[in-house]
């Protein structure tokens, strides 16, 4: 699989809390970009959607949300 991006708030959202822990309980690796601690990451962030989180799972699979949920 390719490398699994996802970029999410660091604190006061519970979807992107939800995203990470499952990914993390899935034994999924992944980069974490929080959008809240880096400007540049909010910029590739909004290449995709205005809202977190984003995972990107490979160069054309991208999901908004967690499992049907926006934060």
């Amino acid at each position: 699989m390719s490398k699994v991006i996802i970029y999410t708030l660091s604190r006061g959202c519970s979807t992107s809390d939800k995203a990470r822990r499952a990914l993390t309980e899935r034994g999924i690796d992944f980069e974490e970009r929080r959008v809240d601690e880096d400007p540049k990451f909010w910029d590739e962030a909004l290449n995709y959607a205005f809202t977190v989180p984003v995972i990107v799972w490979g160069e054309d699979d991208v999901e908004i949300g967690w499992e049907g949920e926006h934060g």
